[in-house]
């Protein structure tokens, strides 16, 4: 027998018909040596295995190869991710985690309420409790990141589809990272509170992150009871956040407790106003309450009913506001606290007709909702001035 080397490689036209089918129908050439099947008893199968190559497999082949080198060439001119970016993606994140709207609202109530002891006591001013202040402030942010941080971890289901654009529920951050970041909130805010106010405030800071905690945290978790969790947060934020920041201002400026008209004022205003966010704030989640079979004001009497009840409490809120203000003129600006009170109503009045008129749609509902914060703003905002 010939060596291997020494045979004739066989021409395409004259190549045997089982090598003709696999040089034409598969585009490769042929890898057998010998022409003749006896040869190698390889020959004998060969055959049935090209007969196998189909063109549209091949094209498919083809197709799927030149697929994956264009991914890989744009993955590879891509580059990673670059780190400018991610800390800009994680500070997104974190922010949202945060709820701004809320982080608002307890910035304006604590500067408000500062604001108004210093104007009380213009001659204690000292600039170095600045600084304490701050302390102060960035200890009330940890507290309200820690009770809607936890609010958020317990909620992922629900606010798939209540709340989609929320960190966790959008795969933004993981639950493991929401868990850091809330322990990190509590000791930081417990660490401030304890290293520079006094136990009275503190044990109250306590008190305030407890509620939050039972507020959300399972078997407790008593937002599924509208009375209890209309309860908690009228004390979280309209009790405890005034009478606690103007407690530790005075402190500060080493005067004995006693309150004020504009401070009373102030506290008994603010903590129906937060009873009426507690009632309107689930009005933009009826779809998720009612699928996950959570008991709330909104699920049961409707939307329409809700909207006037807030609408109607608030109303009520700022009438009282005009009736104290001219039955207490020593008290309080009346060319202040009048016509500003009653410039909001008036706007309220409308934004409710608006809902209205729109037939409570989801966005509708949405800018209804975020109007009653921005009256809760607004009231934080003219404080110092009544």
């Amino acid at each position: 027998m010939a060596p291997v080397a020494s045979l004739p490689l066989p021409s395409r036209a004259h190549a045997p018909r089982f090598l003709a089918a696999r040089t034409t129908r598969c585009g490769l050439p042929p890898r057998v040596l010998s022409p003749s099947p006896s040869a190698s008893p390889l020959l004998s199968s060969a055959p049935a295995r090209f007969s196998s190559c189909r063109p549209a497999s091949c094209n498919f082949a083809r197709e799927r190869r030149r697929d994956t080198a264009r991914a890989c060439t744009q993955a590879n001119a891509a580059g990673p991710v670059p780190l400018s970016k991610t800390l800009a993606n994680l500070k997104d994140s974190c922010w949202r985690f945060l709820r701004p709207h809320t982080i608002r609202g307890t910035a304006l109530g604590s500067v408000a309420l500062v604001a108004r002891a210093l104007i009380e006591h213009p001659e204690l001013i000292n600039w170095m409790l600045v600084f304490k202040a701050f302390y102060g402030l960035v200890a009330l942010i940890c507290g309200n990141g820690y009770i809607v941080g936890i609010n958020q971890i317990y909620d992922v289901a629900i606010d798939k589809v209540n709340k989609p654009y929320l960190p966790i529920a959008a795969g933004d951050l993981s639950v493991q990272s929401a868990w850091w970041l809330v322990i990190l909130f509590a000791a930081a805010g417990f660490s401030i509170v304890v290293s520079n106010f006094g136990p009275f405030i503190t044990s109250l800071y306590c008190l305030g992150l407890f509620l939050g905690t039972i507020y959300s945290v399972p078997p407790f978790r008593l937002k599924k009871y509208p009375v209890a969790a209309f309860l908690i947060i009228a004390t979280v934020r309209g009790f405890l956040l005034n009478f606690g920041v103007y407690y530790a201002t005075r402190a500060a400026l080493g005067l004995t407790f006693q309150w004020s008209s504009p401070v009373a004022f102030i506290t008994c205003f603010v903590t129906l106003f937060a009873l009426v966010i507690a009632i309107t704030k689930d009005l933009p989640d009826v779809e998720g309450d009612r699928k996950f079979q959570i008991s709330t004001l909104a699920t049961k009497l409707g939307v329409r009913n809700i909207a006037f009840l807030g609408s109607g409490l608030l109303v009520a809120n700022y009438i009282a506001a005009i009736v104290v203000a001219l039955r207490m003129p020593q008290a309080f600006r009346q060319p202040v606290m009048v016509p500003v009170h009653a410039l909001l109503a008036a706007g309220l009045i409308f934004q409710t007709w608006v809902l209205e008129q729109a037939k409570y749609t989801k966005d509708a509902i949405s800018d209804y909702y975020r109007f009653i914060w921005n009256l809760f703003y607004a009231e934080y905002i003219f404080f110092p001035l009544i």
